[in-house]
């Protein structure tokens, strides 16, 4: 049987910074206006959301979204609180490989109120995504497009949390999130996986000890369990960091501190792509009963994608 490690991270975090972009020239007197409201959004950002990960997220609970593309920029309207907005997006597209050298693509944007004209929407012709609430084909073949997604459940049965808002913007097939389903100490179900980009590994350099990414590169991948001892229907269990070198990662469904264990009729796995690439996801039925050719098998494929930190026992 292989144990997984016992990374948890119980409370993701994001940071949605906004940068200005060149623009009409504006008096003394409005600069100063536009500072001190940054300012402030940033002082709330730092007591809120400490911590960032490259994904752009444009809004939590948005309504009346629509995308469009112009030339290289993207534009999305939407409203909260029932008062329109919009952001214009650009200067990004895919992701790079990890680097500590060099940081991760990230968006550039400006955000405004009301509606903002020009551009369309060109029928989206790429792979299926899930969570989507919009997608476009630009003029150059590149792909727009924007997923809906309750990331910030907590942990340990959460069903509740802000609907946010994601953008992404890539060429060709976005991330691979892979995932088997196993046993520990032949009574606990286990799952292991990987996610990849472009057939390299996705993983990040910078943690905090709980395991929230402080660089572009790191990600977290979210388990839910369905119809389990929270509760019916899908509700949170964890998340976990692919780890480096090999975007692997790994999870046995036995009591966490205190916790029953969320052993459930399914799993979901969701994770946001590296760079500016779009949410992925992964969803199988509950192993069933303990197998131990089958659980053999699953090991021998675990060892396999050779990482240390998912143990034998």
């Amino acid at each position: 049987m292989l144990l997984a490690s016992e990374e948890t991270t119980p409370w993701r975090v994001f940071t949605n910074v906004l940068r200005a972009a060149p623009g009409p020239p504006v008096s003394l007197a409005a600069v100063v206006r536009r500072a001190g409201v940054a300012l402030a959004a940033a002082v709330v950002s730092l007591i809120v959301v400490p911590l960032a990960q490259a994904s752009f997220i444009v809004a939590r609970n948005a309504s009346h979204v629509r995308l469009r593309v112009a030339g290289t920029r993207a534009i999305v309207d939407y409203r909260v609180g029932g008062r329109p907005r919009h952001v214009v997006l650009w200067g990004a597209i895919g992701a790079r490989f990890p680097n500590p050298d060099v940081p991760q693509v990230e968006f550039r944007h400006r955000y405004g109120a009301g509606f903002l004209g020009g551009g369309a929407c060109r029928p989206y012709e790429g792979p299926p995504l899930p969570l989507l609430v919009a997608a476009c084909t630009a003029p150059d073949g590149s792909y727009w497009a924007l997923q809906s997604w309750q990331r910030l459940l907590p942990n340990y049965g959460g069903a509740h949390a802000p609907w946010e808002l994601h953008a992404s913007h890539w060429r060709g097939q976005p991330a691979r999130l892979e995932a088997w389903l196993d046993w520990s100490y032949r009574r606990f179900q286990h799952l292991f996986g990987r996610l990849t980009y472009l057939g390299r590994p996705v993983y990040g350099f910078r943690v905090t000890r709980r395991g929230a990414p402080l660089d572009g590169y790191a990600r977290n991948v979210y388990l839910d369990t369905l119809d389990s001892r929270y509760g019916p229907g899908w509700r949170r269990e964890n998340g976990f960091l692919t780890h480096g070198p090999t975007g692997t990662f790994c999870y046995g469904l036995y009591p966490h501190r205190g916790h029953p264990s969320g052993a459930g009729k399914a799993y979901r796995l969701t994770v946001v792509g590296p760079g500016v690439t779009p949410i992925v996801s992964w969803q199988a039925e509950a192993p069933g009963p303990y197998d131990a050719a089958l659980d053999r098998r699953l090991n021998a494929l675990q060892r396999s994608l050779g990482d240390p930190k998912c143990r034998q026992a």
